[in-house]
């Protein structure tokens, strides 16, 4: 007996269980991204430790608060915000600090590590590109990196001032004042901003370079990642009395708060009024810094196809 098929011509019976090209496409890169979250919990841990640290101390500091902000209260309002925000500044700074220590060890480490400890040999064995490999392990520093330290950060700032309004209420200040002139909201979004336009793009050619020479160093990245650097300096002072190559330097590690924001002191006002995101776009040395990054990476995707393990 011949029973009818409800299969419809032209279609396979396992058509609508495969996922799209695009999803085979982008699978490798999203598991080695989190490989690296897996391997490497310093990413989050070490900024919620910063957080912790800072937070005992705030706890602390809270038992004189109710008085300093009688006194914040009589001062002018344009000097308000710079007494209120002091510690949510130091806050962000003291986390994005640590957010650029574990981003400069990491890259140091993410290649050269798999390479010490022979792991390269299981991972090569995987169906995964190299290039995907590396640019996953560079949108750690350059992406996943920031957004956690945002997140960490926003997190700290709102436990902060939640507690200092409690303490303040419960001694009869008024909380008004500390919430108008703090401006979470766009205190978060400058810090948003900062992150992912300064830390994340303005130095991806920094963290790139980094992983390059993890590709490649047999011992001792770290000097290695600086020894040349402070060559070509010295080289260019002796061969040409010029310093161009450390200006160039310079404008990279400290030029992106010009490139970014209008000069607007330590504590504006309206902080979002200062920030100039198509500036910081269309500048020259932002698209040149990436070509290098890119480059960087190319590199060290060559590189990690042919060295060995250490």
């Amino acid at each position: 007996m011949n029973t009818q098929s409800n299969a419809v011509p032209g279609y396979p019976l396992d058509s609508q269980a495969r996922p799209p090209a695009a999803m085979f496409a982008t699978r490798p890169f999203y598991w080695s991204v989190r490989r690296e979250l897996w391997e490497n919990r310093s990413i989050y841990l070490a900024p919620l430790a910063a957080a912790a640290v800072f937070l005992i101390g705030f706890l602390i500091s809270l038992i004189g608060l109710p008085h300093r902000m009688r006194d914040i209260l009589a001062l002018d309002p344009s000097k308000q915000r710079q007494a209120i925000a002091i510690h949510y500044d130091i806050a962000a700074g003291l986390i994005m600090l640590i957010t650029l220590v574990v981003a400069a060890f990491y890259c140091l480490d993410a290649l050269y590590g798999e390479r010490r400890d022979h792991s390269i040999l299981f991972w090569k064995s995987l169906p995964v590109s190299d290039l995907t490999t590396v640019l996953a392990k560079a949108s750690i520093p350059i992406v996943l990196l920031q957004l956690v330290a945002f997140a960490v950060t926003f997190a700290l700032h709102l436990t902060m001032l939640l507690l200092s309004s409690v303490v303040l209420l419960g001694s009869g200040v008024s909380v008004t004042t500390l919430w108008t002139q703090l401006a979470l909201f766009q205190m978060s979004l400058v810090l948003l901003y900062h992150l992912v336009f300064l830390h994340g793009l303005w130095y991806a050619p920094l963290y790139s370079w980094l992983l390059l020479v993890s590709s490649w160093a047999r011992r001792v990245p770290f000097l290695w990642a600086i020894l040349p650097v402070l060559a070509i300096g010295i080289v260019e002072k002796v061969a040409f009395n010029t310093s161009y190559f450390g200006a160039m330097l310079q404008y990279r590690l400290g030029g992106s708060e010009d490139a970014a924001m209008k000069a607007a002191g330590d504590f504006p006002i309206n902080p979002m009024a200062h920030l100039t995101p198509l500036t910081f776009l269309s500048s020259s040395g932002l698209w040149v810094g990436l070509i290098f990054a890119a480059g960087f990476l190319y590199a060290a995707a060559r590189m990690r196809r042919y060295r060995e393990p250490i």
